[in-house]
């Protein structure tokens, strides 16, 4: 019986077959990440949470950026929780992304998920908070602000404000949350600043979690410890907005019988600086999307980058906010 070779119907067929599977198999494989032949890069990031007008802010920018960049991100919420972090870099890692960012909900702890990512060859990138480890290898770079600068600034003005004093000026601090970049930083700039000037006291500094049911429950606490407050630094706008709700509640006028200076600048604390509630803000850009997503392509695509990029930054004045406000983005 004569057998009939395959048409050439059948053989592009099998050829189309195999061409997909080869496909496939180059996908699933060991030596990159789950970007594909398209040339899509897979972002995974690891947001803190929701605390704040700043954090919303900053995860909107993270999403825009993404989706203007042609990026994939996968998107997490680790709700203020170091382990949920630790937890989303560990599936980051499984699913073989391209490149990993994270905003440290602490400092401290992390060399050991950080070292899994490097074994894995995917690049890190740190966004608004540093970690303390002496491995500089575990990351590639570190984008942000300067927060030492942030809270020496606010002393600085407060200083400033003050160099008439001839008696003790009593200070309040609201912390940011335990342990975090921020707070550690924020509160090392202003006590550097302030120590100009013998006369400004810090008398009471607990945290408020960055939250403002945080600064409204710890500011009531300062007020019942200590009958005469002249100056309150809160560590970011929603602690300085709780507080305000316990200082009015005191009987007291925010922005007069107590100066607030706060950091942020949110567009809800530059309202309450424009309405002379608050009396300083020193910013802290949350819009770090489009520079995160510039970063992401560079070490995906294995180019150097600084360790360190800063971002642009201000302060501003009651007149400033006032002037500042109708363009604001945030």
């Amino acid at each position: 019986m004569r057998t009939h070779p395959p048409s050439r119907k059948v053989i592009a067929v099998l050829t189309a077959a195999l061409l997909a599977t080869g496909v496939a198999a180059c996908g699933n494989s060991d030596t990159g990440g789950s970007g594909g032949d398209d040339g899509t890069i897979t972002l995974g990031f690891s947001q803190v949470g929701a605390e704040s007008g700043w954090r919303t802010a900053n995860t909107t920018s993270i999403k825009e950026a993404a989706t203007e960049a042609g990026i994939d991100l996968k998107f997490d919420d680790a709700q203020q929780k170091q382990e949920n972090q630790i937890k989303a870099i560990r599936n980051f890692v499984q699913q073989k992304v391209d490149v990993i960012a994270f905003s440290p909900v602490v400092e401290s702890g992390w060399d050991t998920v950080l070292k899994e990512a490097r074994d894995a060859k995917i690049p890190v990138i740190l966004t608004d908070r540093s970690v303390d480890s002496a491995d500089k290898s575990l990351y590639k770079t570190f984008l942000g602000s300067d927060f030492v600068k942030e809270g020496r600034l606010a002393g600085e003005w407060l200083v400033e404000q003050k160099k008439a004093a001839t008696g003790p000026v009593t200070i309040v601090e609201l912390q940011g949350t335990t342990g975090s970049a921020p707070a550690n930083d924020r509160k090392k700039g202003f006590a550097e600043a302030i120590a100009a000037n013998p006369n400004l006291k810090i008398v009471a500094s607990q945290s408020g979690d960055f939250t403002r049911a945080g600064g409204k429950q710890v500011m009531e606490q300062f007020l019942k410890a200590n009958p005469k407050i002249d100056v309150l630094f809160a560590h970011n706008d929603d602690m300085g907005l709780g507080a305000l709700e316990a200082i009015t509640a005191a009987g007291k006028v925010p922005g007069k019988d107590i100066t607030i200076i706060t950091v942020d600048a949110v567009k809800d604390g530059m309202q309450a600086l424009a309405d002379g509630k608050f009396n300083f803000i020193a910013e802290c850009s949350p819009l770090l999307g489009p520079q995160l997503m510039d970063l992401a392509k560079k070490v995906h695509n294995g180019e150097e980058v600084p360790a360190r990029i800063e971002t642009q930054e201000t302060t501003f004045t009651q007149d400033q906010a006032k002037e500042a406000l109708p363009n604001r983005k945030y």
